[in-house]
């Protein structure tokens, strides 16, 4: 993780895992700690899983249209994040592009982190707050779509990158945790989720499932502009 995505440090992990650092040298506690704390992870994440749905359930539908629409139109995908969120972001280029399910359809779907040589260069000769936006530059026109992930939302390189897909009319959409940082601040993003809270790793949990969600949404989408239902 990047330190954007405010890493645990010592006093954080004990934090975390309060039985790793107690002295407690009684087995059967320890373990009856580490299965509480895991009972305890696993109730936060289904909590605020809820907690997005209900906040962004039906906003969630329109963006998939939107992204259905775009699609249907010749549009590509164009996915980016630092980090993390990198990782998240070519797992969901790879969902829409190879999906595992074999019946699921294939869509133009890219990754903005997996060409090394140009992230690279373009942080070494430029700067590393355009390696998105000189991308999408490059590679975006209008009918396309931007998918940004960031667990802060405060990151510069995004900020850009929204800002010119938003330029070149492409339809955005941005996936923040905590209070949405400064990607809640911006016009450019036509569709924003936020997921509200203080832990990185429930934020990046329920990212990964609404971004699931977003692809099943958008397949459901085309197959009701396949039959000539407009959604």
């Amino acid at each position: 993780m990047t330190r954007e995505q405010s890493p645990v440090g010592a006093d954080g992990l004990e934090a975390l895992y309060p039985f790793l650092y107690s002295g407690e040298s009684d087995l059967d506690a320890v373990l009856e700690q580490v299965r509480q704390s895991t009972v305890d992870k696993v109730r936060e994440i289904v909590a605020l899983r809820a907690e997005v749905l209900a906040a962004d359930g039906k906003r969630l539908f329109a963006c998939a249209q939107d992204v259905a629409r775009a699609f249907a139109g010749g549009g590509r995908l164009l996915v980016f994040g630092n980090g993390g969120s990198s990782t998240d972001a070519q797992d969901l280029a790879s969902l829409f592009l190879s999906p595992a399910a074999v019946d699921a359809r294939p869509l133009p779907a890219f990754g903005l982190t997996n060409d090394i040589a140009v992230v690279t260069a373009l942080s070494n000769d430029i700067g590393f707050d355009v390696v998105f936006a000189r991308q999408i530059g490059a590679f975006g026109r209008a009918g396309d779509i931007a998918v940004g992930l960031s667990t802060s939302g405060n990151s510069a390189n995004l900020v850009r990158a929204f800002d010119e897909a938003a330029r070149l009319g492409m339809v955005t959409v941005g996936i923040a945790g905590y209070d949405g940082g400064k990607m809640a601040e911006l016009d450019s993003i036509d569709h924003l989720f936020v997921v509200p809270s203080p832990s990185v790793h429930r934020i990046q949990e329920a990212q990964t499932t609404l971004y699931h969600a977003l692809w099943e949404l958008t397949l459901g989408a085309l197959d009701d502009l396949a039959k000539g239902d407009q959604p």
